[in-house]
């Protein structure tokens, strides 16, 4: 009788449980079309070449649409019986919850009026339409020159959220601005066939165009840049240098824009995926600071050199061993860095994956207020990832700290991480393609410590470098705080890092400027690190002889990029599951 009951309930559920995951299944289908409509470059990226002539519409009309139609998929995915769906199911729905809470709270508080952080935005994320596009045909080039005709009107569009936001009392600092009219020159002070938008005609001899198709094209190319792509360019640093930075804001606080401190705390939950306040995490850092400054100190008693922290910091900034002497030498160190742990990684990993990647400079035009380095995934099917490393200015970046710098961008960080994600066939796009900070920014940290568990760190100073790199973590925890909820200047924040880390002072700046201008983000690293250590330990402590940091890996990275409540769940279930085995 028991048996009958327990068939008849499960009978009865299941009508429940396949309409929430029919349900559920059609909703991420109708936000995925959506969101390709909508972003026709990201369209193009992933293969839907249906908008490949066309850039986003950032009308007034348009995003206000948009911001309606994300809130009624969010209240679809809502009416969706949260405890009917699968285990798999539920992770999805709260991965697609996140990003739709995200696009509505954006819009809310008008972070469209603020298109640009100190270090990049929508002018220079642009010059990533030769690596998106697919060259092959005629058409193909077509509809590549027909999206850079649109620049003006795309950077009018952006000068005018730009003034609203000048209105409105909501502006970048301009404490964070210096150098940026500069960049966006950069641009437009080249001749029309040396732009970065006219590489694609530079290889047309691998097409099968006749030589009157590709002459006319590359004629086209460069009318089309020289009057169009510079015009944009020109308009923005006229804009730039007559208006907005005259009428930007004087305080770096997030608190000083207006609803800042709602919208500061908006983002630390939206970055971390936790609820914690600012002065929590502020907190936080302190103790992390302490923690690792003892364990650079140790490194100083063992290297016997004679002085305290901060006369072994000047020495690694201006000891000439410690920096390559060309651009080639760096990204040859860090090539060879990235070959080395590529044969560490079977040791970590069950998996790999197939997707190769890259060692490549900042591009230049960037490369002065841009971070140390960057990983850049793949932009199609037919493209790798890309690690990226900053070669402007050699004697600011140091040899000791590149190490940590390419387990973090490369393997096992972040390419490792990403291109494990985007070969996850089973799950849906939102998950295999989404990037959730706490969980990638959290885990390029943890792979910079995995380093030390194989002996990647050869010499002190590598551990050094290491040891400053988590530093440079955990004092964003303690100044991205201090400057958005504390009152810290920015000048305060500057002395911090620099009596806290190894990084060179322009590194600092240029990561402080971030920080002001991109409120939160760095929060996400530590935040995410901490919690990763923390399931390891406990792992590791419950399982005894029965844990196997390649299954731990596995259980990490095989549900793609996660909030940390997820992430929690997931690694209990392991334990669970593994004492049972």
């Amino acid at each position: 009788m028991k048996r009958l009951l327990f068939l008849l309930t499960c009978a009865l559920s299941l009508p429940a449980f396949a309409d929430s995951k029919d349900a559920l299944e059609k909703l991420l289908a109708d936000v995925f079309a959506y969101n390709l409509a909508v972003n026709p470059v990201e369209a193009t990226s992933h293969g839907d070449t249906s908008n490949n002539d066309k850039l986003e519409d950032n009308s007034p009309a348009a995003l206000k649409l948009q911001a309606k139609q994300y809130q009624t998929f969010l209240q679809q995915l809502h009416d969706i019986d949260y405890s009917a769906l699968p285990r798999s199911e539920q992770i999805t729905y709260k991965v697609q919850e996140y990003y739709l809470k995200n696009a509505i709270d954006q819009y809310t508080f008008n972070a469209h009026y603020m298109p640009f952080t100190s270090e990049s935005g929508f002018f220079s994320s642009l010059t990533f339409l030769t690596s998106v596009h697919q060259f092959q045909t005629e058409q193909d080039y077509q509809d590549y020159l027909a999206r850079l005709a649109q620049f003006p009107a795309y950077f009018e569009q952006q000068i005018y959220w730009l003034r609203e936001g000048i209105k409105a009392g909501m502006t970048q600092p301009k404490a964070v601005l210096n150098g940026l009219p500069e960049t966006v020159a950069n641009f437009y002070s080249i001749p029309a066939n040396e732009s970065s938008f006219y590489r694609p005609f530079k290889s047309l001899e691998k097409t099968k165009l006749s030589s009157e198709e590709k002459a006319a094209l590359q004629e086209k190319a460069q009318s089309i840049i020289a009057n169009n792509v510079f015009k944009a360019y020109r308009s923005l640093h006229t804009f730039l240098v007559n208006e907005y930075i005259p009428n930007a804001k004087t305080n770096i606080s997030a608190y000083a824009w207006p609803n800042g401190e709602a919208y500061y705390q908006n983002r630390i939950r939206h970055f971390t995926t936790v609820d914690m306040t600012a002065n929590e995490i502020h907190q936080l850092g302190l103790k992390e600071v302490s923690r690792i400054r003892s364990e650079m100190e140790s490194v100083i008693e063992s290297v016997k050199f004679e002085g305290d922290l901060q006369a072994f910091i000047q020495y690694l900034r201006t000891d000439p061993q410690f920096y390559a002497k060309s651009e080639q030498e760096l990204l040859e160190y860090a090539a060879y860095l990235s070959k080395r742990m590529d044969g560490k990684l079977p040791k970590l990993f069950s998996h790999l994956p197939r997707i190769p990647y890259g060692v490549e400079p900042v591009p230049a035009s960037i490369a002065p207020k841009y971070t140390t380095g960057r990983y850049i995934p793949p932009s199609n099917d037919t493209e790798p990832g890309y690690y990226w490393v900053n070669t402007y200015a050699l004697d600011k970046r140091p040899l000791y700290a590149l190490p940590a710098l390419t387990l973090h961008e490369a393997v096992p960080g972040h390419h490792l991480q990403i291109a494990l994600s985007y070969e996850l066939d089973n799950l849906p796009p939102v998950r295999r393609y989404g990037y959730i900070s706490a969980f990638g920014e959290g885990w390029g940290l943890y792979a910079e410590y995995l380093g030390k568990e194989v002996g990647f760190y050869e010499t002190p100073y590598d551990e050094f470098g290491r040891l400053s790199y988590e530093m440079w973590r955990a004092a964003r925890l303690v100044v991205d705080t201090g400057m958005h909820s504390k009152g810290w200047s920015r000048q305060k924040a500057i002395d911090f890092m620099m009596e806290n880390t190894a990084l060179s002072e322009l590194n600092i700046i240029s990561e402080i400027d971030r920080y002001i201008s991109w409120p939160a983000q760095a929060l996400s690293y530590k935040i995410g690190e901490l919690t990763i250590k923390r399931l390891r330990h406990k792992a590791e402590s419950e399982l005894g002889d029965k844990f196997d940091i390649r299954e731990f890996h596995k259980i990490l990275l095989e549900h793609g990029s996660i909030p940390l409540a997820i992430l929690e769940d997931n690694v209990q279930l392991y334990i669970e599951k593994a004492k049972r085995s």
